[in-house]
């Protein structure tokens, strides 16, 4: 269903610049456009091959059973039908730390390798379980320690002090994470 909203979109997009003589610039913003994504999907890459093999390493050096261990009292609260030291609750802790240090590239494809364990968990079923989508509104909702990218953009809109909104972030951050957490949970009563 949503190809056929883009490729109307796409369409009704060009025939109006075919109307309006700007043919031209939908040519330039398209060539355009696909050497940018072109050149995101290659630095997303590069950062995922990094961080994939960087949590590899984690895991062949004990790291992940490390940090297990410290977010256990967390963890087991929130993912209850998960097996503490499965691979899943592995990659959970490790996205968690991830966000927290605000390494969203690094963040990304451990979220995809949680969510892959958490479906062989729940017997690739159809149906999202419930750690499933803990885990998605905890990942969604994270907070982080120094919110990099939010500060960059402050430097570069010429801000006098780009890191005075740490305090305030991480206050916002949490009640949104404890919030979307008590939502997910009630739905989780509700569910069962």
């Amino acid at each position: 269903m949503i190809n056929y909203i883009w490729a109307f979109l796409i369409l009704v997009s060009i025939v109006v610049s075919a109307f309006t003589g700007r043919i031209d610039q939908v040519a330039n913003a398209a060539i355009k456009s696909s050497n940018e994504a072109i050149t995101m999907v290659l630095t997303l890459c590069g950062a995922m091959c990094l961080w994939s093999g960087l949590m590899k390493i984690a895991e062949e050096g004990n790291l992940v059973k490390v940090l297990s261990k410290l977010l256990y009292p967390v963890t087991k609260r929130l993912f209850r039908e998960i097996p503490q030291k499965s691979q899943a609750m592995g990659y959970i802790v490790m996205n968690i730390v991830a966000n927290i240090l605000g390494m969203g590239n690094a963040a990304t494809p451990l979220g995809i390798k949680a969510m892959e364990e958490l479906d062989k968990l729940n017997g690739k079923s159809a149906r999202a379980s419930c750690a499933m989508c803990t885990f998605v509104v905890l990942n969604t909702a994270s907070i982080q320690l120094i919110p990099a990218n939010m500060i960059a953009l402050r430097m570069q809109a010429g801000s006098s002090n780009p890191s005075e909104i740490i305090v305030p972030v991480w206050i916002t951050s949490f009640i949104t994470l404890i919030s979307v957490l008590l939502c997910a949970k009630i739905h989780e009563k509700m569910d069962s």
